[in-house]
Parts: structure tokens; sequence; C-alpha cells
């Protein structure tokens, strides 16, 4: 599907530069900017059919899996589906309520959820506020829930790095933009627990390839501009933890915040470092 529209109903060039900084003979962790819905297809496309490099896997947003044939679509490519807090909250609410929960719902039971302002009468506002909607015991049946969601994800990540020899691409900020925006730690817990190399890739143009939610490219040029690989026997080593920690676990948040943290700063300034001015920070 994506040959012929990129070379037969459509001319899209795509540009890598700087190709020798993706390690030959190993698979690594592609950290990249998230600009539309399909930035990764080219760059997949290149990588791994053109230049045979280890093929890929993705993160994507679990959300993505409400439409049926959309997810069946995405199970076929063998992406790993990640669903945010968030997202689980909306599900919960819209099978009980069989209505999409409003913002200030649903910030009451996230912060309640989140233990945000704890020993407040806001808080307290909220935990009730919590209970009338979803009943006693929902807040921690959904931390627990989700944790379990996310324990999934560290395995299908670990299988696809380790069984399968993926290379994963993740997009730190989690959601969409044009310019590069704040880093989410996911990516940093799977660097530091795997060891594995990050390559920051700087996507530029594919926005105006794919303007929009339509998975059809338009003519253009995109540019994948690729950084220096780094891990933690380098740049991430300030970082290193040395001990085993549990993959996107809620105790290893806590427990690790600021390395993970530190780590997300290093690979997001380098991911901005490749991007041109229009897509920077």
């Amino acid at each position: 599907m994506l040959g012929p529209n990129f070379n037969i109903f459509q001319k899209v060039d795509i540009v890598f530069e700087n190709l020798e900084n993706i390690p030959k003979g190993q698979n690594v962790i592609f950290a990249m900017n998230h600009t539309d819905r399909f930035n990764y297809w080219p760059f997949q496309y290149k990588l791994s059919y053109l230049l045979h490099y280890p093929w890929t896997t993705v993160w994507v947003k679990g959300k993505y899996y409400r439409n049926k044939w959309l997810g069946r679509g995405l199970d076929m490519c063998n992406l790993i589906p990640v669903p945010s807090l968030g997202y689980l909250i909306e599900e919960f609410y819209t099978r009980k309520f069989n209505r999409r929960i409003d913002r200030e719902e649903y910030r009451k039971v996230r912060n309640a959820i989140d233990g945000k302002d704890v020993g407040t009468e806001e808080y307290a506002a909220n935990v009730d506020a919590t209970v009338r909607l979803f009943g006693d015991g929902f807040i921690e049946f959904i931390r627990d829930y989700y944790e379990q969601v996310m324990e999934k994800v560290a395995e299908l990540t670990r299988f696809a790095l380790f069984e399968k020899g993926l290379s994963i691409i993740i997009f730190p900020e989690g959601t969409r933009g044009t310019q590069l925006g704040e880093g989410r730690t996911g990516i940093a817990q799977v660097a530091l627990h795997t060891g594995k190399m990050v390559v920051p890739i700087g996507c530029n143009n594919s926005d105006q390839v794919y303007p929009d939610s339509l998975p059809f490219a338009r003519s253009g040029r995109i540019v994948y501009r690729i950084g220096e690989p780094f891990s933690v026997e380098d740049r991430l080593k300030p970082f290193r933890i040395d001990e085993p920690f549990r993959l996107l676990s809620r105790e290893s948040q806590q427990r690790y915040k600021d390395r993970f943290e530190g780590a997300t700063t290093v690979i997001m300034e380098s991911i901005n470092a490749q991007l041109d001015d229009t897509y920077r920070r």
C-alpha cells in the first residue's frame, strides 16, 4: 500500500540525513517527534523495506483502538497499544453512562486518582465526586488496573526488543503537535531498563504530506534527520540504574522519578537538535 502511494499515485521524497548514525546489526529505540498521525509510516517504509534495517514496531495511543476497523489495521501492523490513564477513565465512564465524560468531571476524577492535594478539602471533594460516579473502591481499582495494563505494555516491549529483534519507535510527547512538546518518561524508562541504544529522529515536513486524518500521503518531501545514538554507557550514564526495576510500574516511577526525568530531558534535547526551526521548541 505504501509503495504505490509514495511512488505511483503521489511522489513522496523520503530523505534520511545522517543515516550512518543508525547502528547496524542491532535493534534500537527510535525517539521521534510526532507531527501527524502517520509520520512513522514513511520512516518504516524506507528503513526496513528499502534499506533492510531491522523491522520496527511502534507505541501507539490506546484510544486509536476505539475505532474497530482502525484497531484491526493496527493489530495487523503488530503495533503496541499504550492506553493512558485518561483513556481508561473515559472508557469506564462511557460504558457506565453511555456518554463522554465532561472536562470538569474528568478533572475531579483524575485528581482524586492521582492523589493531587491530598489532605485538602478540594481533594476530599474530588474523592466524593468520584465515589458518586463510580462507587466505593473505584480509585484503588483503576490504579491497580492501570498498573496491570502498563505491565502488559512492558512485557510486549521487552518481547519486541529481545525476542523478535525489532526496533521500536516511541513518540516521547505522547501526543501530536507541530512544535516539539514536553516529553513523557516512558521512553527513558525503556532505555534505562533495557540498555538499548536511543537514536533521536527529527521528522520534518511530514505534516504537509499527511495534512489530515486520511492515511494517504500527498506529494512532498519528508526529511528524517538522524542524531547520534546514545545509551546508558554514555549520555544516559548519569541516570543509569544498576539494580533491577519493574518497567513502567508506579513504584519505579516514584522511586526513580528524577533519573527518568533527567534522561527524558536528554532525549528531548536530542530530538530538538534534529528539527527545522518550524518544529523546534
